[in-house]
């Protein structure tokens, strides 16, 4: 199951709770792009991927729950609507982009209606979506290449599937060197202060069937230091050297 995806039936979006995850497993329902703000800002989703989806399919709801008779009113009520989607995670760099994308759909002069624009909006939607999910399924390959048969790998916060619309960053390396057969062990940093190792990593390598330990941030640098760890993966919007 996609962590983020559009209900075709029903015309809503749906998203894991990451709240509440390990201990229970939920999917929300979502019927306007506020809603899908407040989510994003209460860290219903997080990971800049998973984000820049959702707020993909908040501006489908936006012109969903317009009123506009015409584009000119609705590419209007668009605009308004990307600005609260913005202003719900400013540091997620997914966010922004994916509104933007959208917007550029919608200013498109040759949609003349809204239901022309609502249309390829959905469009644009599901294709970001499903772009992620390739992206990310080749660079798991191709990053598992890096990855050798009992290597120990360290892993800080959550990259995998819930971060993303699936597969996952540099924990989807993990996912794919284990679909290979390599016998692989990680260790899974808590990631203080919301325990994304703890909770959602350990969570996603669980279901997975691959052997982990959970440790505290503070130890990482004792298993590098004492020569326990053969490979270091993480994922960052902006990473300095």
């Amino acid at each position: 199951m996609r962590t983020v995806f559009w209900d075709n039936e029903r015309q809503t979006m749906k998203m894991i709770d990451q709240r509440v995850l390990p201990w229970t497993f939920e999917l929300l329902e979502y019927e306007t792009h506020e809603a899908v703000a407040e989510a994003i800002t209460d860290m219903v989703v997080r990971g800049a991927p998973a984000i820049g989806a959702a707020a993909a399919f908040g501006m489908v709801l936006a012109a969903q729950q317009s009123t506009a008779s015409d584009a000119a009113a609705l590419r209007y009520d668009l605009h308004v609507a990307g600005e609260r989607l913005n202003l719900a995670r400013p540091t997620a760099v997914n966010l922004a982009w994916a509104v933007k994308r959208l917007l550029r759909v919608a200013d498109n002069p040759e949609l003349t209606d809204p239901a022309a624009i609502h249309a390829a909006l959905l469009t644009e939607a599901q294709k970001l979506a499903d772009e992620d999910v390739e992206l990310n399924r080749r660079m798991a390959y191709h990053g598992a290449e890096l990855i050798s048969d009992g290597d120990t790998i360290l892993h800080h916060c959550n990259t995998g599937a819930l971060a993303t619309v699936d597969w996952g960053t540099a924990l989807g390396v993990i996912f794919a060197a284990h679909e290979q057969g390599k016998k692989i062990h990680v260790l899974v940093d808590e990631t203080r202060p919301r325990l994304q190792g703890a909770r959602l990593t350990a969570w996603e390598l669980q279901q997975r069937n691959i052997p982990f330990d959970l440790i505290a941030d503070n130890a990482a640098g004792h298993f590098m230091r004492t020569g326990q760890v053969n490979i270091v993966l993480v994922g960052s919007d902006r990473t300095a050297a």
